[in-house]
């Protein structure tokens, strides 16, 4: 099996060297030829263009900045599809956009080759040391075949689902990490500004519930099962201190944007008479704007969840 590897950046030369580790061929093609000395000095074979890495290959890895370099490796001038032959495979590695991988979805099919989002997590240290997430979207069968080079390159690859599905993911996940960076930004300035040292709130916080505890591992207790009753804790007791929070920040002339729009969910959740709920009830209000429904049964949920201890 010879595996192609386009783009040698910072994430993409240490999967590409995960490749060759886990055995397999390679051949190489970036920007800049120097970007693959190591790759070149442990065997792989350079190509001039995207279509000559396909014409070479089984299956080929694209790792690029974003959506318009992904089009222009996979359609452009000597690109993927003009080398790419029938029963091959694309994995891109990139963070890109789900509307246009299923458009170079269908491009791909009409020629009988899979393409599959494939965006990955786990940053530079991640790629280097093989901790990597990767998640596909896009055939399962195709996910299956291919993934043997797939768990070279990284120690948790994952089928989510169709076409597209990996880059969703890819954006649910980095998203939901800068709102907790705002958010510890404001919360911690809130903080320092009342008097408290740093690396203080650092340590006590840390200590706490939330600290202890990972931000997704809370979700299985009653956002996914869609359960709030009986509270864990009441809605009633996170208002008075989502309150006392916001005019701590009033007295202190902290901004507290992100504070006072959840002062504002809880007011209405409690207009909704939710009080007595458990307090992230508020994330039904979410939903029900977004016109969604998530119920996870128990069952699967906890077998889930027991997957994931294994």
């Amino acid at each position: 099996m010879r595996v192609g590897f386009i783009g040698l950046g910072t994430m993409g030369a240490s999967m590409a060297a995960n490749a060759q580790k886990g055995g397999f061929a390679l051949v190489v093609n970036d920007l800049r030829r120097e970007s693959a000395a190591r790759h070149l000095a442990a065997g792989a074979i350079w190509a001039d263009t995207p279509q000559a890495v396909a014409e070479q290959s089984d299956v080929v890895f694209t790792s690029l900045p974003g959506p318009p370099e992904v089009e222009a490796v996979a359609l452009g001038a000597n690109g993927l599809l003009a080398g790419m032959r029938a029963g091959a495979a694309w994995f891109d590695l990139s963070t890109n956009s789900p509307n246009l991988m299923r458009k170079l979805h269908a491009a791909f099919a009409e020629k009988g080759v899979h393409a599959l989002d494939a965006p990955v997590s786990g940053g530079p240290r991640g790629a280097a040391s093989g901790k990597l997430a990767i998640w596909i979207g896009g055939e399962q069968a195709a996910f299956e075949q291919w993934k043997p080079v797939l768990d070279a390159i990284g120690d948790q690859a994952r089928y989510v689902g169709p076409i597209g599905a990996g880059s969703v993911a890819k954006l649910v996940h980095n998203m939901f990490g800068y709102i907790m960076t705002t958010g510890v930004a404001e919360v911690f300035s809130m903080g320092v500004k009342a008097g408290i040292e740093p690396l203080a709130i650092w340590e006590a916080v840390r200590q706490g519930a939330i600290g202890r505890r990972g931000a997704f591992d809370s979700m299985t207790d009653q956002f996914l099962p869609n359960l709030y009753e009986p509270p864990a804790f009441a809605l009633r007791l996170a208002f008075k201190d989502v309150s006392l929070a916001c005019q701590l920040g009033r007295e202190m002339g902290v901004p507290m944007r992100l504070a006072n729009m959840v002062h504002a969910e809880m007011t209405e959740a409690m207009n909704r008479g939710w009080a007595n709920q458990d307090s992230r009830s508020i994330m039904k209000l979410q939903t029900e704007r977004a016109g969604v429904e998530i119920k996870i049964d128990p069952q699967r949920l906890a077998e889930a969840i027991d997957a994931m201890k294994r």
